[in-house]
């Protein structure tokens, strides 16, 4: 006969995102599921803005504040969550009396108001994550010798068959820049946040691109000069204005297409719930392009991984920006009609408020 089950394995086996906080109303910890939705660890969740780490709009602070200051639970009901902004509805448990810990599950809900996730669909991604963290690690040993030994065997070839060795050690790099990509998202780095001037940033990206894969693309530049520094890892965005900027340059018919790169301080952006709480993120960054547009059935899991409408595409680009910009404390949105589609990032202030 079995014994109890302890805490932890119940944490760990509840199948809906749950999150737990604290009396001051900041994240203790999330539990598996949550990580998978959220696309977020728990290392990066503890200590976060619940808001903030939720990307809700508007936020529900007064329903939240009443729950905790009754003890009785609450159930809210179509909240936009992530930055996918899934249709949910949330559940508010205090568990014990005030000001003590509260426990919040995420129901996700299609169109019709039914469970988008069901079951251990968001564990079962994240082992599916796991798995193609630890191939990746063991394909490169092999795919290092096979570079390797072709790069040998085209010294004693002549010209037409090293065309050959060529494509061989190629592809082999193809394959270990993709399996690059999927390590780091399995396993990302944490940013390193400090006050940038974003317009330096959006420049870097802009010759990076113009020099590579967008040269037969025209970039127009929309900046506003009077923006105040973010708060950010300018390395880690300019690597997700670089993802953004490809996508772009892949989507555009034969001979190039137009990206414009925009920038401004959105005003009503500085306080989005109720009371004046919830995300405070003004700086604004859009990619828009001009190309075909994201298939209407991609729409909801654009930011989920392995999902990409290219057929080369191994669909983490776009996930691995969700998840830098979550870890930024910022989010990423995403509009999108054929001749025009509208990436935006929205990012915190640099500043006492800020630098948490």
């Amino acid at each position: 006969m079995s014994g109890p089950v302890s805490d932890a394995a119940l944490w760990g086996a509840l199948p809906l995102p749950a999150l737990m906080l604290d009396g001051a109303g900041a994240v203790l910890r999330i539990n598996p599921a949550a990580e998978g939705f959220l696309n977020v660890s728990q290392r990066s969740a503890a200590g976060a803005a619940l808001w903030d780490l939720l990307q809700v709009q508007t936020p529900p602070v007064a329903a939240l504040e009443r729950a905790q200051a009754s003890g009785a639970p609450l159930f809210v009901d179509e909240l936009a969550i992530g930055a996918a902004r899934a249709r949910c509805s949330l559940s508010i448990a205090p568990m014990e009396a005030p000001p003590c810990a509260t426990l919040l599950v995420i129901t996700p809900r299609d169109p019709a108001g039914q469970g988008l996730h069901e079951g251990p669909a968001p564990r079962a991604a994240r082992s599916a994550i796991g798995m193609a963290d630890m191939l990746a690690h063991e394909i490169k040993n092999p795919l290092a010798g096979i570079t390797g030994a072709a790069q040998l065997l085209s010294m004693t070839l002549d010209t037409a068959d090293r065309e050959l060795t060529d494509l061989i050690v190629s592809e082999s790099r193809r394959i270990v820049a993709l399996l690059d990509q999927v390590e780091r998202f399995g396993d990302p780095a944490r940013p390193d946040l400090r006050a940038i001037n974003i317009h330096d940033v959006l420049s870097r990206a802009r010759r990076s691109a113009q020099l590579g894969f967008a040269a037969d693309m025209r970039i127009i530049e929309e900046y506003d000069p009077s923006l105040p520094e973010a708060w950010a890892d300018p390395d880690m965005l300019q690597q997700v204005l670089l993802n953004l900027m490809k996508n772009a340059a892949e989507a555009a018919a034969p001979g190039g297409g137009v990206i414009r790169l925009r920038s401004w301080f959105e005003h009503g952006a500085h306080l989005r719930g109720e009371g004046g709480a919830g995300a405070r993120l003004p700086l604004q960054i859009e990619v828009v392009d001009d190309g075909p547009g994201v298939p209407p059935a991609l729409m909801d899991a654009l930011f989920e991984p392995f999902v990409s409408g290219r057929e080369s595409g191994t669909g983490l680009g776009l996930a691995l920006a969700a998840r830098t910009m979550a870890d930024h404390g910022g989010r990423i949105a995403v509009t999108s009609q054929p001749g025009r589609t509208v990436f935006r990032l929205s990012l915190p202030l640099a500043g006492p408020g800020e630098a948490r």
